[in-house]
């Protein structure tokens, strides 16, 4: 060790002589928060720091209040009585890991929580609306602890759809227009667009949305190709929809029909299965020479996918297979009865269609695998809540599939840190362990890197420089437990039961 440093103001002077004063300016000797922000010292910690960069041993990082103020190594940390010492040896340090697909923040008592109790600090909501407005806005005031929020708009479909309020419909380029204007206004972060979005409104709105500094991201609108979408602008592509179709020598023939076919007011749900089903064909037919000009052109317009495998995995297999999972008792009675019914729309039932869904399923992995080795960008996500998908520890999940699908854990991790905060535009202030950033961090007790299933092996969660220690979090999750077995308030139940507080994509 050098230095004696046994007080908080000579190790804020050591901090600043180490040259970590440009990027913390805010924190050090002579500023109102030096004297407000806890020093934190994680010692000996075999750093995975997010980046793709192999582990690096013996490091210590220091943290000041919220954010990162040192990372180097622990021979160079001098001794200090003013903080917060964490034993690092034979553990491993990671950045906060990112959902970039969930749903439900405003269920304050349930989501943010097993998000944070499962190192989720920061998650890309996908349905926009008033009350996870005010969610995102209480933990920003510090009311209430739960990961770092981004918000989607209201999701925008056609006139025809399959979702319930509050979905925005829009049939014409004013409406679509007006609707972007209203939720950019509101405070949306970026446009959500969903599967029945008619190709005339799609084009307004990456207009207008390109006109309010806003980007767009969503399903697959079946009337339009990923081509024309990814090149009007389409920053991401969820749950790998219709990417199986445009690896097919019969895409042209698929997306003729399906721009041929028309929605049915009467019937809304029978496009869906039709698209569903060209899907599952679409495997048969699959070209080398296809899958290479379509990830080309995604790579080259900046599209990104969000493959969702977690909820993928859940409908491509029988409704029967998660009903006993014990992560059940975190969940409220309403949502769980709505997973059950929901469940039955896309599972296999008879041993024909099982068979057809896994190999679908496997077709997929195939393709996620393919997606990143041609470059396209990648980020992990669950489509919690969805059925059986569980805030937080799905993304445990979601990192384990992408494993399967050929990614190495490094690469995996990649998705949910660094290359999820350059997608959301965040890379300098998050995404890595490295000086100046948020001091969002997971500490484990196994190497990720070694087994990807070590992310569950959870010492300790910091976010927002907070430590939420094993102790802490079993707090955390034993009141989620209790929440969820309370009955719903007056009035709740229709709520929870929204397409909004279930997900969107079932």
């Amino acid at each position: 060790m050098t230095g004696a440093g046994s007080n908080r103001r000579e190790f804020l002077r050591w901090l600043a002589a180490s040259g970590a004063g440009v990027a913390l300016a805010g924190m050090l000797p002579g500023t109102a928060a030096a004297g407000t922000g806890e020093i934190v010292v994680i010692k000996g910690v075999t750093l995975i720091d997010g980046t793709g960069s192999a582990p690096r041993r013996d490091v210590s990082v220091v943290l000041v209040g919220d954010r990162i103020a040192w990372v180097g190594g622990s021979d160079q940390v001098p001794e200090t009585g003013a903080a917060r010492v964490i034993d690092g040896r034979g553990k491993f340090l990671i950045p906060g890991l990112w959902d970039m697909h969930t749903h439900g923040a405003d269920l304050e008592e349930i989501v943010p929580p097993l998000h944070l109790a499962h190192g989720v600090t920061g998650a890309r909501e996908m349905w926009g609306y008033a009350e996870n407005r005010a969610t995102r806005d209480k933990i920003e005031r510090g009311d209430l602890l739960g990961p770092r929020l981004v918000l989607a708009s209201g999701i925008v479909d056609g006139p025809v759809t399959l979702l319930g309020p509050p979905v925005l419909q829009v049939s014409t380029e004013a409406e679509a227009r007006a609707a972007i204007r209203a939720e950019k206004a509101a405070g949306a972060e970026f446009v959500k667009v969903y599967s029945y979005l008619g190709p005339e409104a799609l084009r307004a709105v990456a207009d207008e949305a390109h006109d309010q500094g806003l980007r767009f991201s969503g399903h697959w609108p079946y009337k339009v190709s990923h081509f024309e979408a990814s090149d009007l602008g389409q920053h991401s592509f969820e749950h790998f929809f219709g990417v199986s179709v445009h690896c097919s020598s019969r895409r042209d023939e698929i997306l003729a029909r399906l721009k041929a076919t028309p929605f049915d007011p009467a019937a809304p749900r029978d496009f869906f299965n039709l698209a569903r089903r060209l899907e599952f064909e679409s495997v048969s037919s699959y070209s080398p020479s296809a899958a290479w000009s379509y990830f080309s052109r995604l790579r080259r317009n900046g599209t990104w996918h969000s493959p969702t495998l977690t909820i993928n995995r859940i409908v491509t297999q029988p409704a029967e297979t998660h009903k006993q999972d014990p992560r059940l008792k975190y969940m409220p009675a309403d949502i769980r009865e709505g997973w059950a019914i929901g469940i039955e729309r896309f599972a296999p039932k008879t041993p024909s269609e099982i068979v057809l869904h896994e190999r679908y399923y496997q077709e997929t992995l195939r393709l996620v695998g393919a997606a990143d080795d041609a470059g396209v960008g990648l980020i992990g996500g669950t489509d919690c809540l969805n059925p059986y998908t569980f805030p937080g520890s799905g993304l445990h999940e979601e990192l384990a599939f992408l494993v399967e699908a050929g990614l190495s854990p490094l690469r995996a991790l990649k998705t949910v840190t660094s290359d999820a905060a350059k997608f959301l535009g965040r890379e300098r202030t998050s995404g890595t362990v490295t000086v100046g950033k948020e001091a969002d961090l997971v500490l484990l007790d196994a190497n990720p890197a070694a087994d990807i299933r070590n992310i569950a092996k959870i010492d300790l969660v910091i976010t927002r420089g907070r430590v939420l220690d094993k102790a802490a979090r079993r707090r955390m999750l034993d009141d989620v437990e209790v929440a969820a077995s309370r009955p719903p308030a007056p009035g709740a139940s229709t709520r929870i039961q929204s397409p909004a507080r279930r997900g969107c994509c079932c």
